[in-house]
């Protein structure tokens, strides 16, 4: 490796090293204005997700939690990168050292600045700030489109701990994936319990009936492209036949925690964080593993009648087995409250038609294509919710109980589902 490429992939090693004294220097307190990147076209087209950068909230989120630190290094770093290769480390680099730093904060081994320890919203909103900076990057060497897009990508995934699952000997393997925070044009300030809960649980270890057990988490995007072309597939097919359990969870209805019994073949079409929608099959990439002819619903295996009877904490948890299907022979779609029946074809699964329940279905499908009869399936946790009355504020001592209790209750879920291996 060149010698530039080594000192910058230390120079943005040492960000999370840099993290520790910002964060409690800016928690409370207005930053001091970056400087204006050098290398850099302000006016390259951003997705709809990076536009959202300019509100107030994402800008206060990543000020109090000392994370806007990320974003006002690495832009002026990119000016010094001499080529693609280099680049490429430098991605790889820098989106670890935010996945650990998010971590890190989210257990308490960094200051957390004036949001709450468990607040997933700063790794979202810097995660933002870097891949912005990364399509307006004007290099020194020529850079194709597909290229940025592949640069884009590997920062990305590495920021979302997809590339970094570690799972040690001596102790069952779990694996967990979270999602970003959704419907920000209703509320900017959201925050998703199952992100949060990614970020508190990796790397732990639970102590179960059956013995240890390790979780490993990753984060994925609201979004239906990564998806169609096998964010989910890519994460998961390396590790699946190495691990004991697995557990996608996403945030679902208010009140209430959700086992889904069945997963659907079918996308609702609900616009993602880009706006986009998608109707239609679920389509699965080329190249990966399957089942053919494709399955309309694929079922769970993990221990829902042990989990629905435990007492795993606040909130109440449900074995859902209602599912919308358009019976065989018939045209319109039907509730069936008792999970699908012979022959039909799937509208929704237990979790609805929108990305939780493809993450399921995708999961699920490729546990029964590789033949494996580990316990998996999708968990729904209770929607987080502000105080009554809050409309402004980006936290309060109720939501921050709430999206505490959700993590404990689903850390719960998980022993109990781990002490039946």
């Amino acid at each position: 490796m060149r010698p530039l490429a080594r000192l910058l992939i230390v120079v943005l090693l040492g960000l999370v090293a840099a993290l520790v004294p910002a964060v409690s220097a800016t928690a409370s307190t207005t930053a001091a204005p970056a400087a204006p990147p050098t290398c850099a076209d302000p006016a390259a087209p951003l997705t709809v997700e990076e536009r959202r950068l300019t509100l107030p909230a994402p800008a206060e989120v990543l000020r109090r939690t000392g994370f806007d630190k990320f974003g006002r290094i690495f832009t002026p770093a990119l000016c010094r990168l001499p080529d693609a290769r280099v680049a490429e480390h430098a991605m790889h680099v820098q989106g670890r050292a935010l996945w650990a730093a998010a971590v890190a904060r989210a257990q308490g081994r960094l200051p957390a600045g004036s949001l709450a320890v468990t607040d997933d919203r700063p790794l979202y909103w810097a995660r933002l700030q870097l891949t912005k900076a990364m399509r307006q990057w004007t290099p020194s060497f020529e850079l194709s489109t597909q290229r940025r897009a592949e640069l884009i990508d590997t920062l990305d995934r590495a920021s979302r701990g997809q590339d970094s699952i570690d799972h040690r000997r001596g102790a069952k393997r779990i694996l967990v994936s979270g999602f970003d925070p959704f419907q920000l044009d209703q509320d900017i300030r959201r925050s998703n319990p199952s992100g949060a809960t990614a970020l508190a649980l990796d790397g732990t270890t639970i102590q179960t009936p059956a013995g240890p057990a390790r979780i490993e988490t990753a984060m994925f995007p609201v979004l239906w492209g990564p998806f169609a072309q096998g964010v989910v597939e890519r994460t998961f097919l390396p590790r699946l036949d190495r691990l004991d359990m697995f557990t996608t969870v996403s945030q679902g209805r208010v009140g209430r925690f959700d086992v889904e019994r069945y997963n659907g073949r079918w996308r609702g079409g609900f616009p993602d964080n880009d706006n986009e929608s998608s109707t239609g099959v679920i389509p699965i990439p080329d190249g990966v593993p399957t089942v053919l002819p494709a399955p309309e619903f694929v079922p769970t295996t993990l221990p829902y009648e042990q989990i629905v009877a435990a007492n795993t904490g606040r909130f109440p948890v449900f074995d859902n087995t209602t599912v919308v299907e358009i019976p065989a022979g018939g045209t319109e779609p039907v509730t069936r409250p008792d999970g699908p029946t012979p022959g039909s074809v799937a509208r929704q699964g237990g979790g609805g038609n929108y990305l939780s329940n493809e993450i399921a279905y995708r999961a699920t499908l490729l546990r029964d294509a590789l033949g494996l009869s580990i316990p998996g399936g999708h968990l729904h946790t209770p929607v987080l919710q502000f105080a009554e009355g809050n409309t402004t504020e980006l936290t309060d001592p109720v939501f921050e109980a709430n999206q505490r209790d959700i993590i404990d209750q689903v850390r719960n879920v998980l022993i109990v589902a781990a002490g039946t291996l």
